[in-house]
């Protein structure tokens, strides 16, 4: 079986893993494709697993967005990210690995997505991206998995039928966005596309970004 949190760990660069933190940094087919890295994730995000780094950000995002939202007079939430409660609509619980493994794939799923947005994988294109995966040290069936995600024509239709919750969208939203450095029309547009069909708030949206950016930073 795959360790979704592992392989979620080494793509987001978390260390999580072996140390993982260049190649792909996040970016999966981004940086494969295009020569564009993605997000490396950095700061107090290096401290957690790839489900919790994840879960982390979209977490402190709605808090943040709900501190907003509600007018609440309570002293700011600090900038630090904040852990999702385990058993919570954002992380399984602890002892739940089939709910983890369901999770780690969705995200993988739509880091992908994302990360093609901006054009189709040619035979070329194709082969480097498995040379690419076979040089990062993973385990045969985590190769394997990749491999297979990659060769899938992206199903946004899929990924949305995937949300169960409003806190998973965010989770799916906060992958993408770490997925890719977003500077190309197509991403913006695919980018903006998710949010709408995932039917997040827009201040949510503006929060969530916020939340990527500032480690983002941390990373530099």
């Amino acid at each position: 079986m795959v360790d979704m949190n592992k392989l979620l760990g080494q793509l987001l660069g978390s260390g999580v893993g072996g140390g993982f933190a260049g190649g792909l940094a996040g970016g999966l087919a981004s940086s494969l494709l295009s020569g564009k890295g993605g997000r490396k994730m950095g700061g107090n995000a290096l401290k957690l697993g790839g489900l919790a780094a994840v879960g982390a950000l979209a977490y402190t995002a709605y808090q943040k967005y709900n501190q907003q939202n509600t007018g609440s007079s309570q002293p700011a939430i600090p900038a630090k990210l904040t852990p999702a409660p385990p058993g919570s609509a954002f992380m399984p619980k602890e002892n739940d690995v089939a709910a983890k493994e369901e999770l780690g794939l969705i995200l993988v799923r739509a880091m992908i997505a994302v990360a093609r947005a901006d054009g189709r994988l040619d035979a070329q294109e194709s082969q480097a991206i498995f040379q690419k995966i076979q040089s990062l040290g993973l385990d045969p069936e985590s190769q394997n998995l990749l491999v297979k995600e990659m060769g899938h024509p992206v199903d946004v239709d899929a990924i949305v039928n995937s949300v169960s919750s409003p806190e998973i969208a965010a989770e799916i939203y906060a992958a993408s966005l770490l997925a890719v450095e977003v500077d190309s029309p197509a991403e913006k547009a695919y980018l903006g596309m998710l949010a709408a069909r995932l039917e997040l708030p827009a201040q949510l949206v503006v929060e969530l970004e916020r939340q990527v950016e500032t480690q983002k930073t941390f990373a530099q």
